[in-house]
């Protein structure tokens, strides 16, 4: 029977842990065999002492203690790294999500998908600091990605191994889960999950992070499309430049012969070359991206492709295996 691995991320929740832990003893116990792995993101208030107390009578419960707060992100990629299941579920620290929704969501990968994502049907949060930053980063990363889902804050998610195997989060990249789920091909869907209130703690999120989500974004839709191809961004705007500096030096110089104008004082002349100088950094940019994106991916052993399954390749288990090694 495969491994449930339920990777929480928790900062300043000391009150949190116990009732969580009990949650989870409830929800999962008569489903499938589990494991918790808590990553202390820096806390403060004794969260790391609660847990170890929790721990130390409860093998289930395992506890990665990061040196300092790393945010969000990279405690769940510290989660990741250090569970062990075939399955791999993500619940926040702070009781607003319900455990009891994890053995539904794990039955349906059964049905063929690779993510299932929860959905916080009726949200528990305050409208003008939490629902409305909510909503519009929701519509921009769905407008933005091309991803037709409607929350892609919830903490609640239920990914087979090899998808989270491909994951590397940093930043703000935990709210693109989603997307960089479906840049491998994974098959996703989402299920309304329960949202509680919160009783004990403080939020760690404000309109703040807004301007990292949005810059994240565009880190995510450019690897999505220019990772392997960055002379393909760079060039074309390189070349758009050239080719506009071209325009503005011949327009000069028609405007010399027709009209008389001189052509040091025409500030089309000072707009051509910048352009043509512009357009050469452009293009200069584009040939060192793609002289890192091929250091990238050969001197790590990578591949530009992700595999779902072979069958009658056993030279290609092999090769896979030295790649493995490589990395």
């Amino acid at each position: 029977m495969r491994l449930l691995s339920v990777v929480i991320p928790v900062k300043d929740e000391r009150a949190n842990a116990r009732p969580l832990v009990q949650w989870l003893r409830d929800a999962l116990t008569p489903a499938c065999p589990w494991e918790a792995v808590f990553v202390d993101d820096g806390s403060t208030d004794g969260t790391h002492a609660e847990l170890a107390q929790i721990a130390a009578i409860d093998s289930r419960i395992k506890l990665v203690r990061l040196r300092r707060n790393f945010g969000q992100s990279a405690a769940l990629q510290a989660g990741f790294d250090h569970a062990a299941g075939d399955v791999i579920a993500t619940l926040d620290g702070d009781l607003q999500n319900d455990p009891a929704d994890l053995p539904r969501m794990v039955a349906r990968l059964d049905d063929g998908f690779d993510v299932v994502l929860g959905e916080r049907a009726d949200r528990k949060d305050q409208l003008l600091l939490r629902k409305l930053p909510s909503r519009a980063a929701n519509w921009l990363i769905r407008r933005t990605l091309g991803v037709p889902f409607r929350d892609f804050g919830c903490g609640v998610r239920v990914m087979r191994r090899e998808i989270v195997d491909g994951l590397q989060l940093y930043g703000e990249m935990h709210r693109f889960v989603t997307a960089l789920a479906v840049q491998q091909g994974a098959a996703v869907t989402q299920v309304p999950v329960t949202h509680h209130p919160r009783t004990a703690g403080a939020s760690k999120y404000g309109l703040g992070r807004t301007v990292r989500v949005v810059l994240d974004l565009l880190t995510v839709k450019f690897l999505a499309r220019y990772q392997t191809r960055p002379m393909h961004l760079f060039g074309g705007i390189g070349l758009g430049m050239m080719l506009a500096g071209v325009v503005s030096v011949v327009a000069t110089v028609l405007m010399k012969w027709t009209g008389g104008q001189w052509m040091t004082g025409n500030p089309l002349l000072l707009l051509g070359v910048m352009l043509e100088v512009m357009g050469v950094q452009f293009l200069s940019l584009g040939l060192m991206g793609e002289v890192l994106t091929r250091i990238y991916f050969e001197r790590q052993g990578r591949r530009p492709y992700l595999v779902r399954e072979t069958r009658n390749l056993t030279r290609a288990a092999v090769r896979e295996e030295e790649y493995e090694r490589a990395a």
